[in-house]
């Protein structure tokens, strides 16, 4: 990420597009604590979908991310980086839960089979 003050030096010299993630305030409105999330599932089929990320710390307070706008691809055995923001951070982490959705309403439902799983703060990295 880059501090939004300093984005013009560090970004403009590049001629072909760039992705960048920028820092954010810690007040409202535009708090907003990123992380990645690396996964590798487990599923013999290839699954596409959207992942939320839920968080919980010891004495029970959660936040939950905002689901992804683009579907994320998973196949047997392949890792998956997803960047996911939560407008308050927790600490010290208790307990970590993913919900998978397709977001269709009619077909079957499916299951995502996780092998391994990472979060790191992208805001404090040495978490």
């Amino acid at each position: 990420g880059y501090h939004a003050d300093r984005w013009k030096k560090k970004l403009i010299p590049y001629s072909s597009p760039t992705k960048a993630y920028f820092d954010t305030s810690n007040q409202d409105p535009f708090c907003m604590y990123n992380y990645l999330l690396d996964i590798t599932t487990w599923n013999k089929s290839i699954q596409k979908g959207f992942i939320k990320v839920k968080m919980t710390d010891y004495a029970g307070n959660t936040v939950e991310s905002q689901m992804s706008r683009e579907a994320s691809t998973f196949q047997q055995y392949k890792r998956v980086k997803i960047l996911t923001g939560f407008h308050q951070d927790i600490e010290k982490i208790a307990k970590l839960s993913l919900t998978f959705s397709t977001k269709t309403l009619i077909g079957p439902k499916h299951k995502l089979r996780i092998l391994q799983m990472k979060l790191k703060s992208l805001n404090d990295p040495k978490r």
